[in-house]
């Protein structure tokens, strides 16, 4: 979006009205005595040019319409009233818009900001001048002045909509959320789309989402009512709901910036990097400044491992926003994966000094794992908890972080308590049904018996580039990457979301029939089809590669749940199933708080009942697939690290190299709650760390059974154990 196009409401397609109005009062000159532009009212109804105000009205109003065609004889027009009228206040205010429309931000801000002080109720020049602190990097100054211009002016869209951008940028989620249902609002002038609009607004979800429904089955083209209902599937976190309607909307309207925008996040919610990244650039390109494209493109490009370009603009961003904690926040997190400890504490300190009661920065700090809080931080951490104005989303954080803390000081019982505080917030708003899993390994293991995987032999993708590291979180899969990515011939990526989508694809596609849900909807599936996922995969993750290595890694853990669908479209990809002592993992995950994907590691008996069933899944592939998966045990790897290291170059066909033993050597960037340890040598004293809190572990015993009394063989059909 140009500068110039700032003045148009997007969402309708309607121009803003020119700085002609919009309630500002003449200087001297009482309000009864004004017109309906905030201009002297003419002395004679003809309003004849030959009137001095009939010719101020022209002279005014042929310099509103210069602003489209040409900025500078828009000023010069504006300041040739000036010169006849000192002080004219939509003079001034139409020559501040030109200057700003031309470039000259500083030439504005001069004329605007006086103009805002004496005008103190008019939207029009509040609005302009939230546009021109935003573009002059005063990012604090816009918001004040942009919220300003829409209490003033309840249906000025432009108002809300840029205060949303701002608010994004700042981390104020919920108030970006709010500002833009009051721009769908005020953007909305079909009658018939104004109430499910106020539902919006009010986040009345079910009424709004059935208005629009009833609306686009009368009016399908309807790209008001399409970005709305997107708006409430997106809410609802029906983010491939959200997709579609917003890839719709642009299909009709390619310009439509917002919905772009909004297509562009929707798709980094869903791990979708590589395709948000030119939406996003595409928007950035049109408009440099936005402070909304900015930030969604650093966490985009963090995503997709390009954290020089990410600092760059959270930098960049902090110069404008200097005192957003949440924004310091971002910064520290980006500073994390790049290797650079010391800076990353301080931006998050930076970012407490700011917002004491951020409890996201305390988990942050927590979740080096190596960081030690003060004393003084556990004090601020208890008085914290014991506000009753701090949010959920504070209170859980802070919860973790003090369990940490308390860990990290021998107090077990109490860090437990806190570790289960926490783990009750989450689990209120994340929902997991653990008979559900156990039903899904149940049909996998219906379904993949040795004749399955026979008649499909040769299907799938050729390429061996790919090195599956999969099994439960915190089992350590994050040392393995590390150990592998040492060598010269594998990179490491990332937990990379491309294989739960294909699953979520396939789940996706035959969701009407029940008979036939993934992994079931694979038997339909040709040896052609089966090969063109596999490239889709290669092609996919290739964004992921910065370098030449033939091989990479892709180890995100919940993997485990598909080994049947990589073998069938990736059936020389190497398999490898990263576990720990039962008791040890779990907790270990119990005790993590996942920023999001591991809902069932909320409670005790879910994570022993997930583990249970993950080691009963891969039992199977052992025995229908013998060899195909190469098992590593935590515990192997600490006692003889340079024997398991040896196995597993082995099976991956790869010659030994020696600083695969020096891995914490790498500088590679880590995104894991693991990044910090495995930048150190391995340790023992962590393998049994779980025994502190053994005391408290009952439900979780209980839950694995027999798994976690057969560790580290797996208790076979028969009621015996497997050899591992």
């Amino acid at each position: 979006m140009t500068k110039r196009s700032r003045l148009s409401a997007l969402f309708n397609r309607k121009r803003v009205p020119h700085p002609t109005g919009g309630g500002i009062a003449t200087r001297g000159a009482p309000n009864s005595e004004s017109g309906a532009n905030g201009v002297p009212a003419s002395s004679s109804p003809s309003g004849s040019a030959s009137d001095p105000v009939g010719t101020l009205d022209v002279a005014l109003a042929h310099a509103a319409r210069l602003l489209e065609k040409d900025l500078g004889l828009a000023a010069e027009q504006a300041s040739e009233v000036l010169r006849a009228v000192p002080g004219h206040p939509q003079a001034r205010l139409i020559l501040g818009t030109a200057h700003r429309l031309s470039g000259q931000t500083g030439a504005a801000l001069a004329v605007l900001e006086p103009l805002a002080r004496e005008q103190p109720r008019s939207a029009a020049v509040s609005l302009e001048l939230g546009i021109a602190l935003g573009e002059a990097g005063r990012g604090a100054d816009a918001v004040a002045a942009l919220r300003h211009a829409g209490q003033l002016k309840p249906d000025l869209p432009d108002a809300w909509r840029l205060l949303a951008d701002h608010l994004d940028v700042v981390g104020d989620a919920r108030g970006a959320e709010h500002a833009r249902a009051l721009y769908l609002k005020a953007a909305t002038k079909d009658p018939r789309l104004l109430e499910p609009a106020v539902a919006l607004v009010e986040n009345n979800l079910a009424p709004a989402e059935a208005l629009l429904r009833a609306h686009l089955k009368q009016y399908p083209s309807d790209i008001a009512a399409l970005r709305m209902l997107a708006e409430v599937a997106a809410r609802l976190r029906r983010y491939p709901d959200a997709e579609m309607l917003l890839a719709r909307c642009l299909e009709l309207a390619p310009n439509f910036a917002p919905a772009r925008f909004n297509y562009a996040l929707v798709l980094y919610r869903q791990a979708k990097s590589a395709e948000a990244l030119p939406q996003i650039e595409r928007l950035v390109a049109s408009d440099k400044q936005n402070p909304s494209y900015r930030n969604l493109k650093a966490a985009v490009l963090a995503t997709l491992g390009d954290y020089s370009a990410s600092l760059d603009i959270y930098e960049a961003v902090l110069k404008e926003y200097p005192a957003q904690a949440k924004v310091w926040m971002s910064y520290g997190h980006a500073l994390k994966t790049a290797r650079r400890q010391s800076d990353s504490i301080a931006a998050y300190r930076k970012a407490l000094l700011i917002q004491p009661t951020l409890g996201e920065v305390y988990w942050s700090l927590a979740n080096l794992k190596t960081f030690r809080f003060t004393d003084a931080d556990v004090t601020t951490m208890r008085a914290a908890l014991g506000r009753d104005d701090l949010t959920t989303d504070d209170r859980l954080h802070f919860e973790f972080a003090l369990g940490k803390a308390l860990e990290d000081a021998a107090s077990y019982e109490e860090s437990f308590a806190r570790y289960a505080a926490g783990n009750a917030i989450r689990r209120e708003h994340h929902s997991y049904n653990a008979d559900e899993n156990t039903a899904y390994v149940r049909r996998s293991k219906a379904l993949y018996t040795p004749d399955f995987f026979a008649q499909r032999a040769g299907a799938g993708a050729s390429a061996p580039d790919p090195i599956f590291i999969l099994g439960l979180p915190r089992a350590g899969s994050t040392l393995l990457e590390q150990i592998l990515a040492s060598h010269s011939l594998v990179e490491g990526t990332m937990e990379l979301p491309d294989i739960p989508a294909i699953a979520r694809e396939l789940a996706g596609r035959t969701a009407k029939d029940a008979e036939l849900r993934y992994p079931e909807a694979l038997s339909e599936l040709t040896h052609a089809e089966l090969r063109d996922l596999g490239e889709r995969y290669l092609t996919g993750t290739r964004i992921q590669r910065k370098g030449a290595a033939p091989f990479f890694i892709d180890k995100m853990p919940n993997n485990c749940l598909h080994v049947g669908l990589i073998h069938l479209i990736l059936p020389n990809a190497k398999i490898i199933d990263a576990r720990r002592h039962p008791l040890g993992c779990c907790f270990s995950g119990f005790k993590q708080h996942f920023a999001r994907g591991q809902n069932f590691s909320y409670g005790l008996h879910d994570i022993g009942r997930y583990y249970r069933d993950y080691v009963e899944l891969m039992a199977h592939f052992d025995a229908v697939l013998p060899g195909r998966v190469h098992r590593v045990f935590y515990e192997r790897v600490i006692e003889d690290t340079e024997r398991e290291v040896r196995r597993l170059l082995a099976f991956c066909g790869l010659p030994f190299e020696a600083q695969c033993l020096h891995f914490y050597e790498n500088n590679r960037a880590v995104r894991t709650a693991s990044s910090e340890q495995v930048r150190q040598p391995i340790f023992h004293e962590g393998v049994d760390h779980w025994r502190h809190y053994e005391a408290w572990l009952g439900p979780l015993k209980e839950a694995l059974g027999p798994v976690y009394e057969c560790y580290p063989e797996a208790p076979s059909l028969s009621g015996g154990t497997t050899t591992s």
